[in-house]
C-alpha cells in the first residue's frame, strides 16, 4: 500500500498545483474589470465647479491652453496629446502644502521617469512672480526632469479658467484678477482624451499610492 501512495505522490503534487493555478484564474476571470470613472461637472462637488457648468452631464475636457515652462517654450495641448498625465497648481513662494505636493509629484515622476504615455503638469498660480528664470531655479532645486514635468506660467485669467472650468478643482470664485488667489492641493489624473479620471490629495502620501494605482489601471485601459 505504502509503495502505491509513494508511486502516485508525484503526480497528485502535480494535480494540486494544476487545480490550484484553475481555481486562480477562474477566481481572477470572475473578478469584475477595475474602471476609472470619467467626471463630469455633475459629479463633482457644485463648490469646485464653475457655475456655468454645474449641470453638465457628459463631453467635458481640458480646454486648449497656452502657457511658457521652466524652459522658455511655449506647452499648448499638443505636447499632451496622446498622453495620460497628472496635474496641479502651485507657486514657487508657497511655505505651506506646496513643498509637499512638489514632493509628491517627484515621487510620481520617479515611478513614470522610463514611462513615455505619462506626464505631469503644473501650473504657477502667481505668475507675476513665478517667472521663467524663477520656475527654472524651483525645477532645478526640485529635480525635474524636463521632458516629464512642464512647471507652467503665462496669463493669469487663462490659468485660473483652466483651473476652474476644466479641471474642476478649485472652491472659491474670481476672474483671475489682481486679487484673485486660489490655491488647491487637488491632483488631478487627465487621460489621453483630455478627460479627467480622478481626483486626488496632494499633500496624502496614501492619496498618491491610490493615484499611482489608477495610473496603472487606466495606462492598462488603452492596451485592452
Amino acid at each position: 500500500m505504502g509503495g502505491f501512495f509513494s508511486k502516485y505522490k508525484f503526480f497528485g503534487i502535480v494535480l494540486l498545483g494544476l487545480s490550484a493555478v484553475i481555481v486562480y484564474l477562474f477566481y481572477d476571470a470572475l473578478q469584475p474589470e477595475k474602471k476609472l470613472p470619467i467626471y463630469q461637472p455633475s459629479m463633482v462637488s457644485q463648490e469646485l465647479v464653475d457655475s456655468t457648468l454645474h449641470y453638465k452631464k457628459k463631453y467635458h475636457t481640458i480646454a486648449d491652453f497656452q502657457l511658457v515652462n521652466q524652459n522658455g517654450v511655449y506647452i499648448t495641448q499638443e505636447d499632451y496629446q496622446d498622453k495620460i498625465y497628472v496635474a496641479d497648481f502651485f507657486f514657487t513662494t508657497c511655505p505651506t502644502i506646496c513643498p509637499i505636493m512638489t514632493k509628491n509629484m517627484a515621487e510620481i515622476q520617479g515611478f513614470i521617469t522610463e514611462d513615455p504615455d505619462i506626464m505631469l503638469l503644473s501650473h504657477s498660480v502667481t505668475p507675476d512672480i513665478d517667472s521663467v528664470p524663477q520656475l527654472k531655479k524651483y525645477a532645478q532645486e526640485k529635480g525635474v526632469i524636463d521632458h516629464k514635468w512642464n512647471l507652467v506660467t503665462g496669463d493669469k485669467k487663462q490659468i485660473y479658467e483652466l483651473a476652474r472650468k476644466s479641471y474642476l478643482a478649485v472652491k472659491t470664485d474670481g476672474d483671475g484678477g489682481p486679487y484673485d488667489m486660489i490655491h488647491t492641493e487637488n491632483f488631478i489624473l487627465v487621460d489621453k482624451e483630455r478627460r479627467i479620471r480622478g481626483f486626488y490629495d496632494g499633500t496624502s502620501s496614501e492619496e498618491i499610492e491610490k493615484l499611482l494605482s489608477d495610473l496603472k489601471i487606466l495606462k492598462a485601459s488603452y492596451t485592452d
